[in-house]
């Protein structure tokens, strides 16, 4: 959740998370074992949680994923 809130890479992760890679293969092994479809679905079925959702719209790419330009170039 804190590398979708920042927009990080993964190598940038607090020491507090853990090593990077540790997370992310627990990510991995989260998402084939189903874990993260088991939570979704339990937050859907209960009628109480409809105000709960997690919005991906306010993760920011990197400038360079976007394909921007290096900077202005001066013609000589």
């Amino acid at each position: 959740m804190w590398m979708g809130r920042t927009g990080a890479p993964c190598r940038l992760l607090p020491r507090m998370y853990g090593p990077w890679s540790g997370v992310h293969q627990r990510f991995r092994w989260w998402a084939n074992a189903g874990i993260w479809q088991m939570i979704f679905n339990t937050l859907a079925v209960d009628a109480d949680t409809e105000w709960l959702m997690i919005d991906a719209t306010i993760i920011r790419a990197h400038q360079h994923a976007a394909g921007a330009k290096e900077g202005s170039r001066l013609r000589p």
